[in-house]
């Protein structure tokens, strides 16, 4: 299917990520729209590539997917804020595991962590 030149198009940058959002024609000159997902990668030797995802909706499906979408967006802000908490956005950034304070290496090596093990046990 060759698509046919944006009628109108927005891009959003975030990071590595862009969005590419489009209005494009069907052959019947009725419009749908596109939102494409590129993103960069570095491989080892510094050359870089580029690995794309799009996404095609149609105007039949734009009120229940401007529904969903506005659904999903409003939980995330509910639940978790629009502060961004990733490793990669915060370098202080500590991942907790099953809500329990994470272990330094330090408190691993007391002879307290160890616990003594019977083969006969196994």
């Amino acid at each position: 299917m060759m698509e046919k030149e944006e009628i109108f198009s927005k891009v959003l940058r975030a990071g590595r990520r862009t969005y590419f959002f489009d209005v494009r024609a069907t052959k019947a000159e009725d419009y749908y729209l596109t939102i494409t997902e590129s993103k960069k990668f570095t491989n080892d030797d510094g050359s870089y590539h580029y690995k794309k995802h799009k996404i095609y909706i149609y105007k039949e499906d734009f009120a229940e997917f401007k529904d969903i979408l506005a659904e999903m967006t409003d939980y995330i802000i509910k639940e978790k804020g629009d502060e961004v908490i990733s490793e990669r956005h915060q370098k202080d950034f500590k991942k907790e595991y099953n809500n329990q304070p994470r272990v330094t290496e330090d408190e691993l090596k007391t002879p307290e962590s160890f616990t003594d093990i019977d083969f006969e046990d196994i």
